[in-house]
C-alpha cells in the first residue's frame, strides 16, 4: 500500500523559506513521476513543481519558478519541495503526489487528476 506523508509546513514571514518534506512508503521511487500540488479554498488545486525520477527532470509553475527546488533523497525514499523567497500568495495547503509514470508530458504534469496516489497535505502560511 502506497502511503505519502508530508511535513514540514508551517507559518513564515514574506521573504522566508521553508523546507517541505515527503516520505514515501510502499511505492518505487527510483521510476515514476511526483510533484508537489498546493490548494487554498476558493481556488483550483494548482501543481507547482513535477520531477520525473528516473531522469531527474524537473519543471516548475510560472509561480514558483526561480523560488522553489523540487528534489529527491533516493536513500531516505523522501521527496522535499525548498521554497525561498515565499510571498503571501504561497499561503496554502501543500500536498505531494506521485503516479506510476517513468515522464509526463509538459501539457499534464501539472493536472492532479495524472496521479494515482496523495499525502494528507501539510499548512504552509505566509504573512505580510
Amino acid at each position: 500500500q502506497v502511503q505519502l506523508v508530508e511535513s514540514g509546513g508551517g507559518s513564515v514571514q514574506a521573504g522566508g523559506s521553508l523546507r517541505l518534506s515527503c516520505a514515501a512508503s510502499g511505492y518505487t521511487r527510483s521510476s515514476g513521476s511526483m510533484a508537489w500540488f498546493r490548494h487554498t479554498p476558493g481556488k483550483e488545486r494548482e501543481g507547482v513543481a513535477y520531477i520525473a525520477l528516473t531522469f531527474v527532470m524537473r519543471d516548475y509553475s510560472d509561480s514558483v519558478k526561480g523560488r522553489f527546488t523540487i528534489s529527491q533523497d533516493n536513500d531516505r525514499n523522501t521527496l522535499y519541495l525548498q521554497m525561498n523567497n515565499m510571498q503571501p500568495e504561497d499561503t496554502a495547503m501543500y500536498y505531494c503526489a506521485a503516479v506510476d509514470e517513468t515522464w509526463l508530458e509538459s501539457s499534464s504534469r501539472f493536472q492532479d487528476e495524472r496521479y494515482t496516489y496523495w499525502g494528507q497535505g501539510t499548512q504552509v502560511t505566509v504573512s505580510s
